[in-house]
């Protein structure tokens, strides 16, 4: 049986030292986690995208530290090989070193291995305050979507130079700070190519094209579970929503045609319990005409 991936072996998983690149995808309960861990990925994300894609919200701004406990206690159950990650929420560790220290352990108690932080140079020292906890840190540029707002939608970024050299130092400087990996979001290719190359620790991509060290897609999208409008980036690798609608579909229709349940569907009696059973309970024949 494979050993259970950690954070620095992670860390070791440069494409340009000949490392395999690293499979992230996210999971929100016990059941996708272990569908995930099944299909052989690296890194499980408990992203704060549960958010749009469970609990129905437009962005990912509306999720606590206590609803990404309860969906990190879910996959933790599922005891997967791979590397369990937590998303911090907005505001759960923008308000102080302290404060980020506190919401990642209560992450980290609820089942999670590492968190995941949005942003770079504002977000040093809640990074160097959770790591000096001994909590491994796994940092996240470009699109970065607990920014929504300030950023003026879910749009590309580092597209002019200024921004493409910002993002490469912030990368930096998360690396230097003691980030294990680095989600790289929604950048063009040629930048997120800069930043895997100036940083010795793994870049995970999502819409970063493919030199980063790894890739990550939410599970929801890369499935077909939902209508949502499907950015750029995303492959579509299954229909499970249409396939569960339509398999709900035939189940209503044989429910409604009394095909469902059939007889070998249902629980019997032999013939003697049967008809003692029919007699005790009054439910069929004499039975019945006696009880009335």
């Amino acid at each position: 049986m494979a050993q259970p991936l950690t954070a620095p072996a992670v860390r070791a998983r440069k494409t340009r030292a000949g490392a395999e690149p690293l499979v992230m995808v996210t999971a929100y309960d016990a059941p996708g986690a272990r569908i995930a861990d099944e299909a052989g990925v690296d890194i499980i994300l408990v992203g704060d995208s549960v958010a749009m894609v469970v609990l129905g919200y437009d962005d990912t701004l509306q999720v606590t530290v206590d609803d990404m406990a309860h969906h990190v206690a879910a996959v933790a159950r599922a005891k997967p090989r791979a590397l369990v990650v937590a998303d911090l929420p907005w505001l759960s560790y923008h308000l102080g070193p302290e404060d980020a220290v506190r919401n990642a352990a209560r992450l980290v108690r609820a089942g999670a291995q590492a968190v995941k932080l949005e942003g770079g140079r504002k977000r040093l020292p809640a990074v160097s305050a959770i790591l000096d906890a001994e909590i491994p840190v796994m940092g996240h540029l470009g699109l970065t979507p607990q920014s929504v707002h300030a950023l003026g939608g879910f749009k590309v970024q580092g597209k002019e130079a200024d921004a493409a050299r910002g993002l490469v130092t912030e990368a930096t400087l998360l690396a230097e700070a003691g980030c294990f990996s680095i989600v790289v979001e929604a950048v063009p290719d040629v930048v997120a190519r800069s930043v895997t190359d100036a940083v010795g620790v793994p870049t995970i991509g999502i819409g970063a094209g493919p030199a980063c060290d790894g890739q990550v897609l939410v599970f929801h999208d890369l499935l077909g579970l939902q209508d949502r409008v499907r950015p750029k980036f995303v492959r579509q690798y299954a229909t499970l929503k249409a396939d569960a609608i339509a398999a709900i579909a035939a189940y209503a229709a044989d429910v409604r045609a009394g095909r469902f349940p059939a007889d070998a569907e249902s629980y019997h009696l032999p013939g003697e319990a049967m008809a003692a059973a029919e007699s005790a309970t009054g439910l069929y024949g004499a039975g019945a005409s006696r009880s009335a």
